[in-house]
């Protein structure tokens, strides 16, 4: 069953670009903002990711902190964040087992192919660990405007 706006969020468990552990319990008493997007260093990936860069200091002045969520490693997680100045972790879920927790590893389709690949969703997680607001149509130019909306 899809995750929906006042579910609790799935307590996640993942490693950033530097082995640390993150999980969902580490936001306990803050907002998250949780975005999982396909690729690193794709044009989408990278505007969405510059834009909350850009934005971060609006972000921290209302109460977010941000995590990026690919299925890429965490040595790629390391050169995007180096090349891009990102100010945030990004979780190297290889395994996919927090997109299974989310919901947003799912059958796409290109060109009449399909295969399995990442949804770009975010989810907004509120002091108490619920899901607050959901947002799968994300517009990777304008996302911070997405969230503090």
């Amino acid at each position: 069953m899809a995750l929906q706006v006042g579910d609790k969020a799935p307590a996640f468990e993942g490693i950033d670009q530097d082995s640390n552990p993150i999980k969902l319990s580490d936001f306990s008493g803050k907002k998250l903002v949780l975005y999982f997007y396909p690729k690193d260093n794709t044009p989408g990936c990278t505007a969405q990711s510059c834009n909350l860069r850009d934005n971060y200091d609006a972000l921290l002045k209302a109460g977010y902190a941000v995590v990026g969520i690919s299925s890429d490693s965490a040595k790629k997680h390391q050169n995007f964040i180096a090349k891009y100045e990102l100010p945030f972790p990004l979780i190297a879920d290889e395994d996919k087992s927090i997109h299974e927790q989310f919901g947003t590893w799912v059958e796409k389709s290109m060109y009449g192919r399909t295969y399995m690949g990442t949804a770009r969703t975010t989810f907004v997680i509120n002091e108490s660990g619920v899901i607050e607001e959901i947002i799968a149509k994300v517009k990777t130019k304008d996302h911070t405007a997405q969230i503090l909306d």
